[in-house]
């Protein structure tokens, strides 16, 4: 399209449009008045390329892009994200090229422009491939500017407020990728007020009931709750004040997914959560900040444990502040935390507060050194980036909550949490990763497979022959080591071939052929046969290499169970074991070979399946009747069938698969269980 077409679609204005674009330019106020000039231009120039579209609600579709600039203006972003920012559709949904873009407002907005729009034109590629490979772009996208993942960002915040005119599948759909992928990186960014929102509107799409029962609980009693913590502030304010300590109080009230997860993780009910509301106090300096705390403990006894100092240790997201959880008046547990006014504005804002572009300055210098998720995107190669692990790592490894652990001289180490010995190791040297042998951590002698816990020091200890071994990759939580100890056991252990999270064990004979099926005879004994076929196992012509497929008629998924089969030239093909086809493939029994996930727990695992009563804290209860056996739950899902019964799927881990039949027995006994099934 040439500049002369793009012009016949500016006209498209009328006193409607105008209508809408007045509201918006009234909050242009803290931009100077070329940068408003720019940002109101482009504004009318996306709403004559939206002229004529609607959103889901009936609304025009320019309401959505002046709605996510007005997200990116409550965060101070500069003018050109702005432009972008109401720009973000216009290549995917109109006419308009990424040189039409470039002519019109420059290169810089192009790139950014370019950066959050989605991939949809990879033919053959399914909906997932085609979300995977937008997420893969945008992540590292924002490796060369940080902007990019804030439109995007600012763009699903404002599509979940409207989730409602959406049909209930593409709720569902919409929602699991907010809670996974983008409420996640708004928190590894530092931005709690986006994360908050992201969490608790996907959450209320997921799990509907359960969300209006907790925000009716919460609504019920709300202004006992807060004369009660008035009277908190006011005997912290008054020690304060002797003390001679400038303090602000704010009332935080908990977002609902968050106390959701504390039921979860307390495995309690609604009723018995009471932390529910707590109290931020802010003051000048750090100092200040170590002093208020003095106080509130001397008026309320702190609770052993409920201590965390991110001043001293901030998260890698920046986040600094000091968190207690001390015993209040009549016993009630509350929430205290205690920052400073800069510290307040970083968690609020997150990385927009410190290296974005500030209001009547020139470009700031980004600071990606001390941004660790900006370091682990770079560090992750261009192949490690389009395989289809890649969002499985996303959410393993840059998503989840960080844990710091030094070394013996004292550097600190950032990993992910959950993190083991092993992750450390190989984060420090893949020598030491394949040479561990065992690990101190605060100098005692600890497990290779136990999560490190936050602050520890931790010292391994290697041995020339020590080396790595399949149940490795069961424990490792980084995508460093788990690349590692793959690449070793490929090139050392010659019964296995580890590729796409599966683990083929290949068996390997002393004397026969290369032909497959048949009883051999070995020159040396001439009439002994091999009748056990399970026994000669699979030649695969001394191929290392050998990949390693999904079979597409059954789409084996991470915990089915599955089976193997040695194709002729295509590899090997992974089927569920249930898999109908297997039946009509005439030589399976020969050439089948044994494979399993790589992450399968090395104790017996099992899967069952729940139907139950609709109640909260199901979780918690199936939870309580495996400790019993020692069990541990490793995953589980649960979906409302209707507005009464509730499904899932569990997998169990136990030390003895006999124990499986007592664990079930022992689950029938729980109130709500309607009914229980093997899977």
């Amino acid at each position: 399209m040439n500049v002369a077409e793009t012009k016949k679609i500016k006209p498209k204005h009328d006193s409607k449009s105008s209508k809408i674009l007045k509201p918006f330019f009234e909050k242009l106020k803290g931009y100077g008045e070329p940068e408003r000039k720019q940002i109101m231009a482009a504004a009318r120039w996306a709403a004559g390329l939206h002229y004529s579209q609607k959103r889901a609600s009936g609304e025009p579709y320019i309401i959505h892009p002046l709605n996510v600039a007005e997200i990116l203006i409550d965060l101070k972003l500069d003018y050109k994200a702005i432009i972008a920012a109401l720009l973000h559709d216009v290549i995917e949904d109109t006419v308009i090229s990424r040189s039409d873009l470039r002519r019109e407002f420059g290169k810089e907005v192009e790139s950014l422009v370019h950066g959050v729009t989605k991939i949809s034109f990879l033919r053959g590629k399914s909906r997932t491939t085609q979300g995977m490979e937008t997420i893969r772009k945008m992540l590292f996208a924002m490796v060369k500017d940080i902007r990019v993942i804030l439109i995007k960002l600012a763009d699903k915040l404002h599509n979940m407020r409207t989730l409602e005119y959406l049909d209930p599948g593409s709720q569902k759909r919409i929602a699991t990728e907010c809670l996974d992928i983008y409420a996640p990186l708004a928190g590894r960014l530092g931005i709690s007020r986006i994360k908050d929102e992201l969490e608790d509107l996907s959450f209320k799409y997921l799990q509907p009931q359960v969300y209006q029962q907790i925000k009716s609980f919460v609504a019920v009693n709300r202004e006992g709750r807060s004369e009660y913590l008035r009277k908190v502030q006011e005997a912290i304010s008054v020690e304060a004040e002797k003390a001679g300590l400038p303090v602000e109080f704010e009332t935080r009230a908990k977002h609902f997914y968050s106390i959701y997860r504390k039921m979860k993780k307390r495995g309690k009910p609604m009723e018995e959560i009471y932390d529910l509301l707590g109290i931020r106090i802010l003051t000048d300096t750090p100092s200040m900040c170590y002093e208020v705390l003095g106080l509130v403990h001397k008026l309320f006894m702190p609770i052993a444990g409920r201590f965390k100092d991110y001043i001293a240790m901030p998260k890698s997201n920046k986040y600094q502040s000091l968190h207690t959880t001390v015993m209040g008046y009549s016993g009630v547990m509350i929430e205290i935390q205690i920052r400073t006014y800069g510290m307040h504005h970083t968690a609020e804002d997150g990385i927009a507060a410190h290296w974005l572009y500030k209001k009547g300055i020139s470009k700031e210098v980004v600071k990606e050194k001390e941004l660790s998720i900006i370091n682990k995107l770079k560090s992750w190669d261009g192949a490690k980036a389009v395989s289809g692990e890649f969002l499985e790592e996303i959410k393993r490894e840059l998503l989840r909550d960080s844990i710091y652990v030094f070394t013996p001289q004292g550097d600190v180490k950032e990993l992910p949490k959950g993190s083991t010995a092993i992750d450390f190791a190989y984060h420090i040297h893949s020598e030491i990763g394949d040479h561990c042998l065992t690990a101190k951590a605060d100098g005692m002698i600890i497990p290779l497979k136990n999560e490190l816990k936050n602050t520890q020091v931790v010292h391994i200890i290697t041995s020339a022959s020590a080396h790595p071994h399949l149940n490795w990759l069961r424990y490792v939580k980084t995508a460093r080591a788990r690349s590692k100890i793959r690449h070793w056991l490929n090139l050392h252990d010659t019964g296995l071939i580890i590729d796409r999270n599966i683990v083929a064990r290949r068996k390997e004979p002393a004397r026969f052929s290369q032909t497959i099926g048949k009883n051999e005879t070995s020159p040396e004994e001439p009439e002994k046969r091999i009748l056990d076929k399970s026994k000669i196992g699979i030649r695969i012509d001394g191929e290392r290499n050998m990949m390693i497929r999904l079979a597409k008629c059954c789409n084996p998924s991470t915990g089915d169970s599955i089976i193997g089969y040695v194709s002729r030239g295509r590899g090997i093909i992974v089927h569920r074991a249930d898999c109908s086809n297997l039946a009509y493939i005439k030589d399976f029994d020969v050439r089948k070979i044994e494979v399993e996930w790589e992450t399968v727990s090395p104790k017996a695992t099992r899967r069952f399946k729940v139907t139950a009563k609709l109640i909260t804290n199901l979780f918690s209860e199936i939870e309580g009747a495996l400790r019993k056996y020692n069990g541990h739950l490793i995953e589980g899902k649960l979906e409302e069938i209707d507005q009464d019964t509730l499904t899932g799927f569990f997998t169990v881990e136990l030390d003895y698969k006999e124990d499986f039949g007592k664990v079930l027995k022992n689950l029938r006994t729980i109130p709500s269980v309607i009914n229980i099934q093997t899977a």
